[in-house]
């Protein structure tokens, strides 16, 4: 699979987990350069907290566009260290 926005791929990977209908791909599938931390967080009360990426491809930038769990609740072990994405970019 692959995550797409703004013409770019963002990240690609067969190694994908998919919980609640997003696709999580594991980090090191990335494009380091298109991202940049975020401070945005939001919380699950099943997953737990999330932290954001801004992501940004040719010069545009897509505020909080990817979210992981740093340190998710044990139901939703399987998604650590992956990413997903939302906000117009693209993933199949």
């Amino acid at each position: 699979m692959k995550a797409i926005w703004n013409g770019g791929v963002i990240a690609a990977s067969d190694d994908i987990v998919t919980v609640e209908g997003n696709a999580y791909f594991p980090a090191q599938a990335l494009s380091p350069d298109c991202f940049r931390p975020s401070q945005h967080r939001s919380t699950c009360g099943w997953k737990g907290e999330a932290h954001y990426y801004d992501v940004v491809v040719n010069g545009q930038v897509n505020a909080n566009a990817a979210w992981f769990y740093p340190d998710p609740k044990p139901a939703a072990e399987q998604i650590r260290g992956r990413v997903a994405f939302w906000k117009g970019v693209t993933v199949n």
